[in-house]
């Protein structure tokens, strides 16, 4: 936009001069002193010279166009705040020189003209922020979008290992180094897990750093990524599940939360392995009814072998435990006694009062189980494997699920 007319600019020779000079001084001083693009400013000034001179309001088509330099701004890096500097420090400039104000002895028509300025500076600022603001937003999704497809991939192992190294460059990621992956998983229903993330991601950056570090969520739980230590990993590890542990202890009311570490593996691929022994390490305990608020995959080693080979468990479960079945009582009161006994050291005084029974009623049941399976306790080879099927019972959560008939 430019005006119309020609303009006599005070300081001037008196005579008249192209009207885009001025404002183009105007324009460019402000753009300077905000240290912003003197673009962002279109033709604002233009229109409020017009707005200052004849009262005309702008037109919706010429809003729409401050509107859209409020996006552009957005989309340069340039804040809300920075854009309205821009334009409010253009504004007093022109209004500085203009003719109206600088020249004009009646009261009345500098009243009107500063009436009719701020009213289009009104306008101006709104759709300014309003697009600016709509232009966040849109970056705001496209980034969060991003974000959760490179952690998708990132945690399942994606199978483009260049590209992988590449995406993972802006998150301060290096792939090339080695990385633990805790899960974090609320035990209540009512947990807030975005709230939890954000706190926590506070926590961890302070713990261990902002290189190197990615908190984020996937499927209802919190994921934090963090560099392995070069020494202790074991106690690196032990760290991260503590620290994780007390701090969502204390900023959810006391809402319960289940964190399991994984080991640190390197590489892309160390990353989603690592991920994959937390999840696992989740699943178990919550099968296990584990009552450990931090679990380290490591220490569930035994029971990831278990469960990988789910036909051989099955069959174990069968052949050792099926009988159990034939028991007057049923199955699960003897495997909760045989699961007890083991959990206790094979201490039966320490099985029955974790039961709430009598010791004789523990040695009762396991000689039962002797008598129906063949298996007893006191003889090392069949203790074991009755331990490995009670392990993958719980793992198959039978018998309050039935056996897989083909696994």
């Amino acid at each position: 936009m430019t005006l119309n007319r020609q303009l006599e600019v005070p300081g001037s020779s008196g005579g008249p001069v192209a009207g885009d000079d001025w404002l183009t001084t105007v324009a460019t001083s402000a753009a300077s002193a905000c240290q912003a693009p003197v673009e962002l400013l279109g033709g604002y000034l233009p229109m409020l010279a017009d707005a200052a001179i004849d009262g005309r309001r702008p037109d919706s088509w010429e809003l729409d166009a401050v509107r859209e330099l409020g996006r552009r701004a957005a989309a340069q890096g340039v804040g809300a705040r920075g854009a309205v500097d821009l334009y409010l420090s253009a504004s007093w400039r022109l209004w500085r020189q203009l003719p109206v104000v600088a020249r004009s002895s009646d009261p009345e028509k500098v009243r009107s003209a500063a009436e009719a300025v701020l009213r289009v500076l009104d306008d101006a600022i709104g759709v300014l922020v309003d697009g600016h603001q709509s232009e966040r937003r849109q970056m705001i999704r496209h980034e969060e979008a991003l974000r959760a497809e490179f952690v998708d991939d990132l945690l399942r192992g994606d199978a483009d290992v260049a590209r992988m190294v590449e995406r993972a460059e802006p998150f301060g990621l290096d792939l090339g180094k080695s990385h633990h992956v805790a899960l974090a998983a609320p035990r209540d229903a009512d947990a807030n897990v975005e709230r939890a993330a954000t706190a926590v991601e506070r926590v961890v950056v302070g713990r261990f750093g902002d290189r190197d570090v990615l908190v984020a969520t996937k499927d209802g739980r919190v994921v934090v990524v963090v560099p392995a230590a070069t020494a202790a990993p074991t106690a690196r590890t032990e760290d991260l599940g503590s620290v994780l542990h007390a701090e969502l202890g204390r900023i959810d009311d006391g809402r319960r939360w289940r964190v399991a570490p994984g080991r640190a593996f390197p590489g892309a691929y160390g990353v989603a392995r690592s991920y994959e022994e937390a999840r696992e390490a989740l699943v178990i305990a919550d099968r296990l009814d584990l009552g450990a608020e931090v679990v380290h995959a490591r220490d569930l080693l035994v029971h990831r072998v278990l469960g990988r080979d789910q036909s051989a468990i099955v069959d174990l479960v069968h052949e050792v435990l099926g009988p159990l079945q034939h028991s007057r009582s049923g199955a699960e009161v003897l495997l909760e006694t045989l699961l007890a006994y083991f959990d206790a050291g094979d201490v039966a005084t320490e099985a029955a009062r974790r039961l709430h029974v009598s010791v004789r009623t523990v040695t009762y049941r396991l000689a039962r189980v002797s008598q129906l399976t063949g298996y007893s306790v006191s003889r090392p080879d069949q203790r074991f494997s009755l331990h490995a099927a009670v392990l993958g019972a719980r793992l198959l959560e039978w018998p309050a699920r039935p056996l897989p008939v083909d696994p």
